[in-house]
């Protein structure tokens, strides 16, 4: 007998009346019409069964610290790390275990189970660190969380900026992350970048490295990251975060830049709540939208995901760890409105996410974990239109979320009183 079958379920690649067996925490069969005695049997009833939500870049140090100890007031990426340094000093162990976990609670119901997260390693007490490490232990059973050596005050920049990474990854901290146009010139962060890219290829790391976060056409340091990803062999390995300065360099120079990225087999990250929010802020009108060329990048053949970025902490004031949110603002602002565009964009939260991590079972096929989410919608595009509810969401086999359809009563002059579905046609 099998531990879970869902029947009558739709697939995010078009595919209908599919059913999903479970045994033991794996898929053993996914095919049309399946039916078989189960423990548990859910009827999808034609709805979107989902591999899980994947966040590729996100800072659970820093979540939900919202008005600690003050706003940021000019909404800019410099006040921000400003106001995170100002934090610095009264952050404990306990309180960011806390507010982490109150994260990825919100996390799990919206069906997100796998999240990268920065964690800063510029404090040689390294306490983000060992936070976030007692946080990746608490959280396994449900929650795939991998976190990032990140030097957020530079790693050059910081003294003892490069002792304080290496700790970090000595701890067991699982990828190396940079951040060079933070770093005192052009020059350092070119150097920053071939270093950190060395040290991830002795160790045998990935790398994931916040890359040209700025609206500066001339901040090109993703050329310098695909140059020493191809120097190194660390091919499909990298990764280069926000990318937000190709929004405004000229396309004569992107013509020549994306082939090399797509020759280095580089990942690439847009946030694009966070980007559409931190850049331009120096612009009048018009205004710069500051996210990456994502249609374009997807294009050459880079593998392009969204990721969260913040929720309620020094750069962002809003969010939910709604992976759905993420892309619906990604497709308007990169204008991806169509049928292909969007499905694009559902991919960008899911399975792209899930390569760049590396993630090992992930998927829905036989063999793979037990890992997915029962949307409110028909198809990835409906999911994108309403953010729909969470049906079920399940972790190896096991229903760990569940959120009701939503309903309203009606009582219309003229019309019978009815209860109707919500988010539907």
């Amino acid at each position: 007998m099998l531990d879970l079958l869902i029947t009558h379920a739709t697939l995010a690649d078009g595919r209908t009346h599919m059913s999903v067996a479970v045994q033991d925490g794996k898929i053993t069969e996914v095919t049309e019409g399946l039916q078989a005695p189960a423990h548990e049997t859910v009827d999808a009833q034609g709805l979107l069964l989902s591999t899980p939500f994947v966040d590729p870049h996100f800072h659970m140090d820093a979540t939900l610290s919202y008005g600690m100890p003050r706003v940021n007031e000019s909404g800019t990426l410099l006040e921000g790390i400003a106001l995170w340094g100002e934090l610095k000093p009264q952050l404990t162990h306990d309180a960011l275990v806390e507010r982490a976990l109150a994260y990825c609670d919100w996390a799990v119901a919206r069906g997100l189970l796998a999240i990268r997260s920065h964690v800063d390693t510029s404090d040689p007490s390294l306490l983000p660190v060992e936070a976030m490490l007692d946080v990746k232990k608490r959280v396994a059973p449900y929650i795939d969380l991998q976190l990032v050596a990140f030097p957020q005050d530079g790693v050059l920049r910081t003294p003892g900026g490069m002792d304080n990474l290496k700790r970090a990854l000595a701890m067991g901290v699982d990828v190396v992350g940079g951040i060079p146009h933070f770093e005192r010139t052009m020059a350092d962060g070119a150097e920053s970048v071939k270093q950190l890219c060395e040290l991830a290829a002795e160790l045998g790391k990935r790398v994931d490295m916040h890359c040209d976060e700025s609206d500066d056409p001339l901040s090109r340091h993703v050329e310098t990251l695909a140059y020493h990803t191809q120097r190194l062999g660390l091919h499909g390995r990298v990764t280069g975060s926000h990318l937000t300065s190709m929004h405004s360099m000229d396309n004569y120079y992107v013509s020549k830049l994306i082939p090399l990225m797509a020759e280095a087999q580089l990942g690439v990250v847009s946030n694009p709540l966070i980007n559409i929010t931190i850049q331009g802020r120096h612009d009048t009108y018009p205004k710069r939208r500051g996210m990456t060329r994502v249609p374009e990048l997807m294009a050459a053949g880079l593998t392009v995901a969204f990721g969260h970025d913040c929720v309620m902490d020094p750069w962002y004031s809003l969010g939910s760890g709604d992976a759905l949110d993420v892309a619906h603002m990604g497709l308007h602002v990169a204008q991806m409105t169509s049928r292909q565009g969007m499905q694009q964009c559902f991919d960008a939260i899911t399975r792209n996410p899930a390569q760049l991590l590396g993630l090992e079972g992930y998927g829905l096929q036989a063999g793979c974990n037990a890992d997915f989410v029962l949307l409110h919608a028909k198809d990835p595009v409906e999911a994108l239109r309403l953010k729909s509810a969470r049906l079920g969401v399940w972790r190896r086999g096991q229903r760990i979320a569940s959120t009701p359809a939503p309903v309203a009563t009606l009582n219309l002059p003229g019309r019978p009183a009815q209860t109707t579905l919500l988010h539907q046609g």
